[in-house]
């Protein structure tokens, strides 16, 4: 049960419609981590605000899903994993070994997209103070200097959702409880 209110298009702020009503057309469903958002209608603006911006980055859909992944697992946001496992395996293509590894935090069998891990884990751990070894790394794999600011801008918006739904303990949708996932003890 979410210890805040779990909005509908019929009780969200007037300022939380439009949004709601874009994801319901766009999915099918409105995800109930929008639902919590609509609480704070700047939030759930921020978060589509910034969700479409992510999804200008110069990285790729896989890439930006290894981020979120990442973060989510790191952040310990059940409903996150589950809504990027989705998206990760169904519109990403990401290979099901990575998603696995990703899920059960452990190396990825591609090195470029474990380059890529790591410097997010790095991001998330040490707030950006990543190694000089770990940014060489990415950068050896491939990255560039704008996608490491790439990876911070995902673990921005991941850590908005991740902690808005770890707060209101945002129950997972139907639609996404194929995939779910409970953090380890």
């Amino acid at each position: 049960m979410s210890r805040v209110t779990l909005h509908t298009l019929e009780t969200a702020p007037e300022a939380a419609k439009p949004f709601l009503q874009t994801a319901q057309k766009n999915s099918g469903f409105i995800p109930n981590l929008l639902g919590i958002l609509a609480n704070a209608p700047a939030a759930l603006e921020t978060y589509v605000t910034v969700s479409g911006i992510n999804g200008k980055a110069e990285l790729t859909l896989q890439e930006r899903e290894v981020v979120q992944l990442i973060a989510a697992t790191r952040h310990g946001c059940d409903f996150c994993v589950a809504g990027h496992t989705a998206v990760a395996q169904n519109k990403a293509k990401l290979p099901d070994d990575v998603v696995t590894a990703l899920r059960g935090q452990t190396e990825l069998p591609i090195e470029r997209l474990e380059a890529l891990a790591a410097f997010t884990r790095e991001v998330i751990a040490k707030r950006g103070d990543v190694s000089d070894d770990t940014y060489t790394a990415f950068k050896a794999a491939g990255f560039t200097e704008g996608q490491a600011l790439e990876v911070i801008l995902g673990v921005s918006l991941a850590t908005l959702c991740n902690f808005a739904n770890v707060f209101a303990r945002t129950p997972l949708n139907p639609e996404l409880a194929r995939y779910s996932w409970t953090r380890p003890a």
